[in-house]
């Protein structure tokens, strides 16, 4: 495989200058599904997995201004804050009566159970979908034709867009903590910021990063070959200018 690492910003439908965003605006991208014979409790409610009370939402907010860069002119809307429920989730709930949660033509002869799910402690967290483990040994002809039969049987295709023009890899300190937020996450650090300018080149900066103490740079599965590709990039192009000249 020959391919080069080029970055795009994904553009956002709504920039927040203040956090967190109205109760009514998590209505347009989150939503609750449940299924059963009974609509939910309160007590489900508290059992139900990714949600998160308030104050641990203010906590985290208060963080990331003191510590991270990219929000130190966040300002926090505790109003707002206060609007969002102590109990129960803050989106749209909707219940969908059934006997089972089961999909019959996805359940093994082997799943006993009648439903998916636990009578007792916290709520499972099921993700339902394809797994890259089940098409990462697949010939590319077997994955195009299985993409195929999906658009013709009406699948559901998942798109995101980009901006038009690529982020530059040249005097642009905050790609990495962009790209990388677990890496970098006080979004300081990156290649070529000003605390490193003039003491280290980009891949010395590099190298570095990659032996750090704890080895997150080195085990990440994208940054060394990403890191690796932008500086051959960045020499090809300052080369062939040098030649043009």
């Amino acid at each position: 495989m020959i391919a080069n690492a080029i970055s795009f910003r994904h553009p956002m439908q709504k920039i927040y200058t203040r956090l967190p965003p109205a109760v009514e605006d998590l209505d347009d991208i989150l939503a609750l599904i449940f299924t059963g014979p009974c609509a939910p409790t309160n007590a489900d409610f508290q059992r139900t997995p990714l949600l998160v009370r308030r104050n641990k939402v203010a906590h985290a907010l208060e963080w990331l201004k003191m510590n991270h860069s990219d929000y130190s002119d966040l300002q926090i809307d505790y109003g707002e804050l206060r609007r969002y429920p102590e109990t129960g989730p803050p989106v749209v709930v909707d219940y969908r009566r059934s006997d089972t949660n089961r999909e019959p033509e996805s359940t093994s002869v082997h799943e006993t159970d009648i439903d998916n799910g636990t009578a007792e402690g916290p709520c499972p967290f099921i993700v339902h979908g394809i797994t890259g483990q089940d098409y990462s040994n697949l010939p590319l002809r077997t994955l195009k034709a299985l993409a195929l039969q999906h658009l013709k049987d009406g699948g559901k295709v998942l798109a995101i867009g980009h901006s038009a023009n690529p982020e530059s890899l040249f005097n642009n300190p905050q790609l990495y903590p962009q790209m990388f937020p677990w890496l970098f996450p006080y979004g300081h650090g990156g290649i070529g910021s000003p605390d490193h300018k003039g003491k280290l080149s980009n891949a010395r900066h590099k190298k570095r990063l990659l032996m750090y103490h704890d080895k997150r740079f080195q085990l990440d599965e994208h940054f060394p070959i990403i890191a690796f590709n932008h500086e051959q990039i960045k020499d090809s192009a300052t080369d062939c200018l040098q030649r043009h000249h």
